[in-house]
């Protein structure tokens, strides 16, 4: 196995931290989240007592400053015992950061220890039923009325949805600007004219809450603008390299287990009468999917090194979020195969990554559109 350089020793023994809390404390009531559809509040307050939840928050407000490394031990150790729709990911390395980079001090101040110590729970709402991955096409507005915003509109597909105090809002305050006139907008649950819809069920990632959002005449002070207006964006693209970049760490990490348990199983399991280890086809497949998840561990940790340093570009972490969830999905298939008619049983690990990892494909912009914005690049 190639080391990885890409941690240091104090990340280590962060990880050692993270993956005994997460045995310990999460993952006994896993089961239970799943057929809920929603994670316990508590599971929050305690990942929050460990500093889990988002580590890059500064100190001066109530986090521990660290680097983008530390989201990504707690992103490996969630995928790597299966524990996924914990909607720790979404929080600490999607919603948050927008109010590190782009918040007021008064709104810093206001959410961010909240946030950190998981008193608080965030979502960001930009999906909606008619745009998906075209977030030019956001129909949800904020038009401007003495010192609020008044919004409307719908989203969907809105990870933590059900428990989010805080959501950031993907809204047109300028409609006629286009995607030019796209501000973020910070809706407190609670606000009148801002309402949940249902618990959305899933194929996957079925602890995970989900759920659609509505906004009539939703009335918010304009002290809520999030950044500047008409800049939402730009910001949106800007951070978006760091959201698929987690999608392509969670991926991997989650393939890379499921193989280890796969090789296990193949050595137990038996077929005409001796372990299918021992069968060329059962070999071949093992090697050619731990040759393949090698060479993108390789590419993955050098995007989060080039992350950490600033220097990780849109067209490279699309190329990573393309890349690690097809591999993802084909890991899961193949090694859900070699288990056989147990493998399609719910209550094996690799029934439920399978199911789990087919939304990687399609959130945080689909394949397809990582193909375009790669294929742009390259003819520009």
């Amino acid at each position: 196995m190639i080391p990885r350089t890409v941690f240091e020793e104090e990340h280590e023994m962060f990880r050692d931290s993270v993956r005994k809390f997460l045995e310990e404390e999460i993952a006994p009531h896993h089961e239970q989240w799943e057929i809920d559809g929603q994670v316990d509040r508590s599971a929050w307050l305690k990942a929050g007592e460990m500093g889990m939840i988002s580590p890059t928050v500064p100190e001066e407000f109530g986090g521990v400053g660290v680097d983008f490394r530390y989201n990504a031990i707690v992103d490996e150790e969630v995928a790597r015992l299966g524990l996924t729709g914990l909607g720790f990911a979404l929080h600490s390395d999607i919603a948050v950061p927008y109010i590190i980079h782009y918040g007021t001090d008064e709104q810093k101040k206001k959410y961010l220890s909240k946030l950190v110590s998981g008193e608080m729970i965030s979502a960001i709402a930009m999906t909606e039923p008619g745009t998906g991955s075209d977030l030019q096409g956001v129909k949800t507005t904020a038009v401007k009325d003495g010192d609020d915003y008044i919004l409307n509109g719908s989203k969907t597909f809105i990870t933590n949805g059900q428990l989010a105090d805080i959501t950031i809002v993907v809204a047109k305050t300028n409609p006629e600007l286009g995607a030019k006139g796209t501000s973020l907008i910070l809706v407190e649950t609670g606000t009148e004219g801002f309402s949940k819809g249902q618990n959305l069920k899933k194929v996957g990632m079925k602890a995970q809450d989900t759920s659609e959002l509505f906004f009539e005449n939703c009335r918010v002070p304009q002290a809520n603008l999030l950044g500047e207006e008409d800049k939402g964006f730009i910001y949106l693209m800007q951070d978006l390299p760091q959201e698929r970049l987690s999608v392509a760490i969670t991926g991997i990490a989650a393939a890379e287990s499921i193989l280890e348990q796969t090789v296990e199983y193949t050595k137990e399991r038996k077929a005409f009468g001796k372990p299918i280890s021992t069968l060329q086809n059962t070999q071949f497949k093992l090697a050619e999917l731990s040759t393949e998840l090698t060479s993108a561990r390789v590419f993955l940790d050098r995007c989060l090194e080039l992350h950490v340093d600033g220097k990780l570009d849109t067209v490279t972490a699309s190329k990573a979020k393309l890349l690690c969830s097809d591999l993802q999905c084909k890991v899961m298939d193949e090694c859900l195969q070699l288990h056989g008619g147990y493998g399609y049983m719910w209550e094996y690990p690799v029934a439920r990554a399978w199911a789990d990892s087919r939304v990687q494909r399609i959130y945080a912009g689909t394949n397809e559109i990582m193909k375009l914005i790669i294929g742009r690049s390259m003819v520009k």
